[in-house]
Order: structure tokens, then C-alpha cells, then sequence
């Protein structure tokens, strides 16, 4: 598995990453059995990137029991900001340490690679307090870099403060924000930058709408945007779209979730082939300019 410098840390990460979003999500079925079987796979086959949030149910402890043992293989990215769960937000400075702390004992380690403020917006951002909370974070070593994830004008703000070292924002086929607003800016300042939903939910896959809702809004671009290589075999899709998102300028990694064991694996195959040609990435580029609309902006 090819390997990039994530900006200007040390750190030599596998441009595929896991996203540990889905394997916490209620109702979808994870058990520790399967994560296990997953990650310990996907570690066997070059994984070095893990990502995940206190917010995402039950991820960070699954992570922990099935991959701890393992810890000198992997970078450990998590998230602060809603020790709730997704619809909850607290940006309180001692709200967050505890938040990293908790973290720290459901991963069962002893520091993180990376704590990332979890699409914090640009008031909070400006009035200093979530960065300090990090800052402080760091100082204590609790986690060895800091980072901001999120999009639009509060990623464009995290990224002008010059005090992150890496960036997570959405970057697909149907998310390219980035692109023009963040991207360029990021790369000035030397950030890592992450690429989250890289296969926009893969809302394409049935040819018809997800029952999701929280797919729709990809799947509605994507009606527009009117791909031809969408109507390709799945895999092959699949594979255009997450090749797109690693040849995007700038993108270090990209994480994918799955609840399938060999997954991973499967996904890390479609990157032999390298990055899109440039008639192939400009071609995708050409038709999101021509129909994007300007309320198409990165999706949490």
C-alpha cells in the first residue's frame, strides 16, 4: 500500500484509511467479533490510519479491544466536540480534555497520533477556547498532533489560524468544495489533509434512491452531475470514485468505513492502479464546475 508524508508531521500513512463511523453506528450490527476480523485484516494487509470520534457509539471501545494489542502499527486519529453523540455539541475547554480523556481509555492507549476538533464552528474557533483545549491536550501528551475537521468557511478559518497540523474535510465525486476553498490554502500552510466520505456513500450503488436519508443529499448531486462511469460495474465505479478523491492536490489519505471484513482490502486493490489520468480527473472536475450549485457545500 502506497504511503504519503501527512503534511508536515512525521507520520507515514497508507494513502487508505479506516473510518470508524459505521462499525459505531446503532443498529447496524457491529460486533466485536466483526470489527476484530476486520481491522486485524486490514492491519495484515498495510492499514495504518484509523480514524474515529467519541460521538460514534461504540467505535472507539471496538477499536480498542480489537486492535490495542497491535498500537506500534497504527496511527490513532479521534475527534472531540460532541460527547453526547452526533446531535450534541459541548466546546468547553474541560468538556473536551475530559472528552480526550475518555477517548484515551475506550482506545486503551496511552496517546494519540491525532485529536481533532469535530466540526467546531468558526465562532466557537474564534473565540479560542476549543483550540486551547487542544493545545493543552497536546502539551500534556495526550495526542501528538492536533488537527480540524469539518468543511466550508470554518475549515478555510482553522486552516488561517496556523495552529493545526492537519485537516479533515469531504472530498468526492459528489463533494468538491474543498478543492477551490480549503485545499490550496492547506497545502501553503504544509497541513495533512484527510479525505473523509471519499466515495460519497457509494449513494450510487443500487441505481436507485438510498434509503437512507442521510445519503440523499449525495444522491441528489449525483442525479445532476450525471457521471457516465457511474453506470459502470459497481466495483469499477467504486474504484474511479476513490482514485478521484487520492488524486485530488493535496490529499494525504482517505478514510473508508465498512462493516465487511476483507473490505478494506478490496478497496486498497482499486489504488494499484494509481491516480486518475489527468482527462479522467478533469473530466469529473469539468462537471462538478458546470453543475454544482452554490448550496453544494461539504457535508458533515
Amino acid at each position: 500500500m502506497k504511503k504519503r508524508q501527512l503534511g508536515k508531521t512525521d507520520m507515514q500513512v497508507t494513502i487508505l484509511g479506516f473510518g470508524g463511523a459505521e462499525i459505531g453506528l446503532e443498529g447496524l450490527g457491529a460486533t466485536q467479533e466483526t470489527v476484530n476480523s476486520l481491522l486485524q485484516a486490514a492491519l495484515d494487509s498495510g492499514l495504518n490510519v484509523i480514524d474515529t470520534a467519541e460521538c460514534y457509539g461504540e467505535s472507539e471501545k471496538l477499536i480498542g479491544k480489537a486492535v490495542s494489542s497491535r498500537r506500534n502499527e497504527y496511527y490513532l486519529f479521534s475527534k472531540c466536540g460532541h460527547p453526547g453523540g452526533l446531535h450534541t455539541e459541548d466546546w468547553r475547554p474541560e468538556s473536551l480534555l475530559r472528552s480526550i480523556q475518555r477517548s484515551l481509555k475506550r482506545l486503551n492507549t496511552d496517546y494519540l497520533d491525532l485529536i481533532q476538533l469535530h466540526s467546531c464552528s468558526i465562532e466557537q474557533l474564534i473565540s479560542g477556547g476549543p483550540i486551547e483545549a487542544l493545545q493543552l491536550a497536546q502539551k500534556r501528551g495526550y495526542s501528538r498532533y492536533i488537527g480540524y475537521s469539518g468543511d466550508g468557511q470554518a475549515a478555510y478559518y482553522a486552516i488561517k489560524s496556523n495552529v493545526f497540523d492537519c485537516l479533515q474535510t469531504s472530498i468526492s465525486i459528489a463533494d468538491q468544495e474543498a478543492l477551490e476553498l480549503t485545499l490550496p490554502l492547506a497545502h501553503k500552510h504544509q497541513m495533512g489533509v484527510i479525505a473523509k466520505r471519499p466515495l460519497a456513500n457509494a449513494a450510487w450503488r443500487t441505481q436507485q434512491k438510498p434509503k437512507n436519508p442521510y445519503h440523499h443529499t449525495y444522491w441528489d448531486r449525483l442525479q445532476k452531475l450525471n457521471y457516465q462511469f457511474l453506470k459502470d460495474p459497481l466495483e469499477d465505479s467504486i474504484a474511479v470514485a476513490l482514485r478521484f478523491a487520492l488524486s485530488s492536490p493535496g490529499v494525504h489519505t482517505a478514510i473508508v468505513g465498512t462493516l465487511k471484513p476483507g473490505r478494506w482490502s478490496q478497496n486498497s486493490r482499486f489504488l494499484q492502479a494509481g491516480s486518475l489520468s489527468k482527462k479522467s480527473f478533469n473530466a469529473i472536475r469539468k462537471s462538478w464546475l458546470k453543475v454544482a450549485e452554490p448550496s453544494w457545500t461539504g457535508q458533515t
